[in-house]
Parts: structure tokens; sequence; C-alpha cells
């Protein structure tokens, strides 16, 4: 790699996180349509961040591996999967706390 350029990490989405997220917003909009909103549109924003804040996030305590950690966020946590050889960070799922 040549000096000054950086590999891009890439995030994905397991289908899992996508179908448990779904669940849970799917319960916040019975009671707002606008809390369902602003809970994604943060949980994104988190995601997001996730290549530049990872070391601030501790191992996961649902995996026996240092490389899963947990993001924990509104009563829920969010465990993701850094490899670093295919420089990906994956969303492994959503669980409340």
């Amino acid at each position: 790699m040549a000096e000054g350029t950086r590999k891009i990490m890439k995030i994905v989405c397991s289908k899992l996180y996508e179908a448990q997220l779904k669940i849970i917003l799917e319960e916040i909009l019975k009671e707002s349509f606008q809390s369902a909103k602003n809970f994604k549109l943060y949980l994104d924003t988190i995601i997001i961040n996730v290549p530049t804040k990872a070391k601030k996030y501790k191992t996961s305590t649902l995996f026996n591996d240092e490389n899963i950690k947990d993001i924990e966020y509104e009563g829920y946590k969010i465990p993701f999967f850094l490899n670093i050889e295919e420089n990906i960070y994956l969303i492994l799922g959503i669980v409340e706390k």
C-alpha cells in the first residue's frame, strides 16, 4: 500500500441484525413514529462511526472472541465483528441488555 493511502473499512449488517432491528422498530412504532425514526437515525449514526470509534467499545460479553465488541445503545447490545483481513466490520445482531 502506498504511503498516505488508507484501506477503507466496510460496514456490513447481517440478515439477523436486519430482522431483529425490524422487530424492534415495529415495537417502537406502535408508540411513536418520531421515536422509531429517531432511534433508527441515531443508531445508523453510531454504526457509521464504528470504524473511527471501534477501540472505545468493550469486548463482547456474548461471545468468546476478542474481535467481537459490543455497542450499547438505548438498552440494547449490538455486537460487531472486526475482520481485519477483509477490512470489514460485521454487525452481528441487536439484543436487549
